[in-house]
């Protein structure tokens, strides 16, 4: 009687741990959305929550409609996927609500992973198709092969919580996605012949939020990894592989950026954290201390690898890395099954697999690792260029170039900022100007300059005669930016003051709606370059900024024209014509 009340008080516990992991998988929700809005920039925050909003409410839609049934059903196909059922709505009394809720959530993992890598130049409208797809087809099926007792799990293959079923598969749909997109505007410089010369960085607006977002991430790992777990030993080594190796990812990326960059990289450590915990998701049941600690090594590593592979070889524009830190520390987590696993590990014997390489068990369990995780890549990348290509063909994936550098916040949502009253800059490199064949750089160096002239750095002008230089004043549209600045640098111009500010004009708003009120929108966003020329003729100036701003609707700006009296370049002391040498 004993034994039957302990059984029934553990059965009960578990339980109820079981479902309180399912809460905590969905509270990573919060720590993906955070994660994101702070390695983007400012303009597009208000859209990646939205993002990240419906990716858990359209994939929850999806998966009572088919998902489950496909994941859950009873195998079909030769287990291929499992059969539709709709006993949530024909046999709710018997229904097992527990497994319902635990496999959606980590059905709504999988597709937000893509959001990041996507983020600053998606369709809302694409995304959400995207979103509904992969919740409602590709991830039930591929999930019910090892989760759902399909063909993998019958061949021995093993992924205790998902770095193949959730990470790879989100980080290879991540990675197409951002492929077909293309890179945001300004990511890539590319000389007269096409060939990408330089990569620029997008510093993220955010940097706090960012690591909130892996805080929370890492707390709901701890759910993620440990929410199966049905005795004490196995969830406290679970837990404990789960801290071992992002922290050890961790430290080791720590240094590694600190030797290779002169200084510690903030934002790539957040990312080594999440890449440790994405690595040993996979083995965190079948591996040790040890075994959890080489993990976290090479996926210290293999984060920074991932990043600079993606900006500097094939050349896909991942604003948050998703594919550094999910796609290729979810294809090491699979193999580190086969190399990590050991029978002294507590949730080894359940798991029915042999023991990996590096523990003496051969590479049976590789072979297994590897099998599985050809054939997930296999459905997955057929499935989703499917899914994309028929999206960009009726649908279209991308914003259009104004809807990108105005935000997606205005262009898709409505919403002048996802941070109303206060005032954001936008500081990537999209504000660069280039060295070309115009260009007069003059001399750099103090000690040829004359006497006389270093002399005037340091005079009280009293008299300013007519000098011939002139201060060209633009206010443009904030989308046209970028076209002005090309135009500007192949006159020859090399040095702007550009400001972001708000017109106040005769032109009236779009009457934009803040939940359901209307939003006075006669201050709109515009930028004012301000260039001082000399050599370089105003007329030509004026011509190339009306010809780069021209739309021939109200609000392409205004262009004004001053002397100026005298110019002192501060560091040489040279003035006038001669100070603009290296300016303009």
């Amino acid at each position: 009687m004993t034994t039957e009340i302990l059984e029934a008080i553990h059965s009960e516990v578990y339980g109820v741990w079981f479902l309180i992991g399912a809460a905590l998988v969905f509270w990573m929700q919060a720590g993906f959305a955070m994660c994101e809005a702070g390695f983007t920039r400012a303009k597009n925050s208000g859209n990646i929550i939205m993002k990240n909003l419906m990716d858990f409410c359209i994939g929850t839609v999806m998966w009572f409609i088919c998902g489950a049934s496909l994941m859950l059903g009873e195998n079909m196909l030769g287990g291929f996927a499992g059969k539709f059922s709709f006993d949530v709505f024909s046999n709710y009394g018997s229904f097992d609500y527990s497994g319902f809720v635990f496999n959606l959530v980590f059905c709504a993992t999988t597709a937000t992973i893509v959001s990041g890598s996507m983020a600053e130049r998606t369709k809302f409208s694409s995304y959400c198709i995207y979103s509904a797809v992969i919740s409602a087809i590709i991830y039930p099926i591929e999930a019910h092969w090892t989760w759902g007792g399909g063909f993998l799990a019958q061949w021995g293959f093993h992924d205790y919580a998902g770095s193949n079923c959730i990470h790879m598969v989100g980080g290879i749909c991540a990675l197409i996605g951002a492929w077909m997109l293309g890179p945001r505007i300004g990511k890539f410089v590319k000389d007269k012949e096409g060939k990408i010369t330089k990569v620029n960085a997008f510093p993220g607006h955010n940097l706090v939020i960012a690591a909130l977002g892996v805080f929370i991430l890492w707390l709901g790992w701890y759910g993620f990894n440990g929410a199966a777990a049905t005795d004490v030993s196995t969830l406290g080594s679970v837990f404990l592989t789960t801290t071992v190796a992002p922290a050890v990812a961790t430290v080791v990326c720590m240094i590694f950026t600190w030797v290779k960059y002169g200084k510690p990289d903030v934002s790539m450590c957040l990312n080594a954290s999440l890449a440790g915990l994405v690595a040993i998701t996979a083995p965190c049941d079948v591996t040790d201390c040890a075994g959890a600690a080489v993990i976290g090594v090479v996926s210290g590593v293999l984060v920074v690898f991932g990043v600079w592979f993606c900006d500097n070889v094939i050349h896909v524009d991942d604003p948050v890395g998703a594919v550094a830190v999910h796609m290729f520390n979810g294809i090491w987590g699979t193999l580190a099954v086969g190399l990590f696993a050991t029978a002294s590990a507590p949730g080894f014997e359940l798991a029915g697999i042999r023991e990996g390489l590096f523990y003496g068990g051969g590479f049976y369990q590789l072979g297994k690792q590897l099998g599985g995780m050809a054939v997930t890549i296999a459905w997955t990348v057929v499935t989703i260029i499917i899914t994309y290509s028929l999206i960009k063909k009726f649908n279209g994936l991308r914003v259009s170039e104004e809807e990108e550098i105005v935000g997606l916040d205005r262009k898709e949502h409505g919403l002048t900022s996802a941070y109303a009253g206060f005032s954001i800059m936008d500081i990537s490199n999209t504000m660069t100007m280039e060295v070309n064949e115009n260009t007069s750089l003059g001399s750099d160096d103090y000690e040829e300059a004359s006497d006389t002239l270093k002399d005037a750095a340091v005079k009280v002008v009293n008299a300013f005669p007519d000098t011939g230089i002139s201060k060209v004043v633009i206010i443009a549209r904030l989308s046209r930016y970028d076209t002005l600045r090309k135009a500007m640098n192949d006159l020859g111009v090399t040095g702007m003051t550009v400001t972001q500010v708000m017109g106040c004009g005769i032109q009236k708003g779009a009457g934009e709606k803040y939940r359901g009120v209307e939003v006075d929108a006669t201050l709109l966003p515009k930028v004012k370059v301000e260039v001082v020329v000399g050599n370089i003729p105003v007329e030509s100036v004026i011509e190339a900024a009306k010809k780069a701003l021209y739309t021939g609707h109200i609000g392409d700006g205004k262009i004004f024209v001053y002397p100026v009296e005298k110019v002192v370049k501060i560091r040489t002391g040279e003035e006038d014509l001669a100070a603009l040498q290296d300016v303009e």
